[in-house]
């Protein structure tokens, strides 16, 4: 089976490839999963297998002729990207609708024309709306790619239309496997595979982002003083924390991920932690906290984030949160 190169979700990749090969696609596909999973991978690889000049064989691009090369870069003119500006924005109306005038045209030097839309969950209703038109109306020389985190954030009339493939993290030992064979010293290799929490993207952006790394261990050391913190500091660090929604929605992320690993210490479930380096601080947290406030930890987080999605008061969100951390 060709997996194009590509580490993992050889079921997805056989799909596309043979769907690609046969001239069978779909005009809308929808790929899920969590962020790192390599889903714009997989789209970019798909469109290189519909729009290679060369292909080794049917459904498989070359990777090398001038259209793998601008699809690779994602700067062929018969691809268009549609994203917000940052992960966590919002795509809009405006964006759905510049790429509708551009699918109405004729490729320009390839097979057909290309729409990816990334992290489509962060798209606003209008956007969302106008996205239905195209879908319903999509010219025969356009295909539509989308992807998402879960199908839930999406409209049912979306999912109604796309072909919905959900990618899913692949094993702690095959993305261990990956980084060493990258030249990845092997106690790092193991840190990495285990926080990536199987996703090889993550994993492979770790390996080259030190400061992503280094703000995770301060955020990680900064909850373990916030719990045992008097409300005023708490309240001192809500004000600091609200001040870059980004940053914020990072350490909450952090956080999120540490709880996970109490509740799985928790009730002695043999799933690896992600955060591996601090097992025994971990351990000896789910003895003190238990199930029931890792669980409720895990809860406050996930509101927390939804609610900063939907832009309500970031500080007040904090504020919150902080007083209602399980006690150090």
């Amino acid at each position: 089976m060709n997996n194009w190169n590509l580490l993992g979700q050889d079921w997805a990749v056989d799909l596309l490839h043979q769907h690609a090969a046969r001239g069978a696609f779909r005009h809308a596909y929808l790929l899920t999963g969590a962020p790192g999973l390599g889903k714009r991978t997989l789209a970019l690889k798909f469109a290189q297998a519909l729009n290679c000049a060369e292909p080794l064989a049917p459904g498989n691009p070359c990777g090398v002729c001038r259209n793998c090369r601008q699809i690779s870069a994602m700067q062929h003119p018969d691809l268009n990207i549609v994203r917000a500006e940052a992960e966590g924005g919002t795509i809009k109306v405006d964006q759905i609708r510049e790429v509708q005038r551009a699918l109405i045209l004729k490729p320009y030097q390839s097979n057909y024309r290309i729409a990816l839309f990334l992290r489509f969950h962060e798209a606003n209703d209008n956007a969302a709306n106008a996205l239905l038109k195209t879908l319903e109306e999509a010219p025969a020389h356009a295909v539509l790619v989308l992807t998402a985190e879960t199908p839930e954030q999406l409209l049912p009339t979306i999912l109604s239309r796309c072909e919905i493939l959900r990618l899913r993290p692949l094993p702690i030992a095959a993305i261990e496997a990956d980084l060493l064979e990258r030249g990845v010293e092997a106690e790092r290799a193991r840190l990495l595979a285990h926080l990536s929490g199987g996703r090889p993207g993550f994993a492979r952006t770790l390996v080259d982002d030190t400061a992503l790394l280094e703000l995770r261990a301060e955020k990680l050391d900064d909850l373990q003083t916030l719990l045992s913190a008097s409300r005023v500091e708490k309240f001192a660090y809500a004000e600091k924390l609200s001040k870059d929604k980004d940053l914020m929605r990072r350490t909450l992320l952090f956080w999120l991920s540490y709880w996970r690993d109490v509740l799985l210490c928790a009730t002695h479930a043999q799933l690896p932690l992600a955060n591996v380096d601090r097992n025994l601080e971990i351990s000896a947290r789910a003895s003190q906290a238990g199930l029931g406030s890792a669980k409720q930890a895990i809860l406050n987080l996930e509101a927390t984030l939804e609610k900063l999605e939907r832009n309500v008061n970031a500080r007040l969100l904090a504020e919150v949160l902080l007083l209602d951390l399980p006690k150090g």
